[in-house]
């Protein structure tokens, strides 16, 4: 796949088959995403990856966790900033509201709005499954090295004919995920990612966010 149609074709998938994926191919996609550039190359990222046995065994025991504490628990930190504010804000709202138009749950249907949000940690269906974690002492470059990584694997994923959706989501069940994980104490989780072959027939997946128009974003000077 050319690297356009891997970019315009990537998108945050929210429900797949059970279709299998190749280990080794995964293995193969990794390797080849650990190239992403990072700040004085210190690598700051690491990473799970849960499938087979052990994703069944997740996927009952996040169904538990969620029925016995459906906030989460502590976070380590704001996925958006306190009181998000214009345009920020607006561009939130309103990918919300499209996913959930395209899944004909209303606003006020806040209960069937949850029940659908829980679908992020059985990784909506995918049986695959990635966790992105860092050291607690790193600070924003990192993250955002560690941002590089996931974008170049989702893109890598998608010139083999794969389907991905980042979840930050799963930042709100640190102290579960890390058991499960047997992640040090000195790492904190960033996200999750779904991983599979995109199902064709749910409604979710015609889901297709907007961006903002270029200018609206950049500015160019001197050329």
């Amino acid at each position: 796949m050319d690297i356009r149609q891997a970019v315009a074709t990537r998108r945050s998938v929210r429900d797949f088959l059970d279709t299998p994926v190749d280990g080794a191919l995964l293995r193969r996609v990794l390797a080849e995403a650990l190239r992403a550039p990072s700040g004085g190359n210190v690598q700051p990222w690491h990473v799970h990856v849960v499938g087979g046995e052990k994703m069944a065994e997740l996927k009952a025991l996040m169904q538990r966790r969620h029925a016995e504490s459906p906030a989460g628990e502590p976070i380590d930190y704001d996925i958006y900033p306190q009181n998000l504010w214009s345009p920020y804000r607006e561009r939130r709202f309103q990918l919300g509201e499209a996913m959930y138009a395209e899944l004909g749950i209303p606003r006020e249907d806040r209960a069937a709005r949850l029940h659908w949000f829980a679908r992020n940690y059985q990784f909506f269906g995918a049986p695959v499954g990635m966790f992105f974690s860092i050291h607690r002492r790193m600070g924003p470059p990192q993250w955002s090295d560690l941002g590089m990584l996931m974008q170049t694997l989702m893109l890598l994923l998608r010139g083999e004919g794969l389907d991905s959706c980042p979840q930050e989501a799963w930042s709100v069940w640190p102290k579960t995920i890390g058991t499960f994980l047997e992640m040090p104490d000195e790492h904190m989780l960033f996200a999750g990612m779904s991983i599979g072959h995109a199902n064709p027939d749910h409604p979710v997946n015609r889901l297709r966010a907007t961006r903002a128009p270029l200018d609206e974003v950049a500015r160019f000077l001197g050329i």
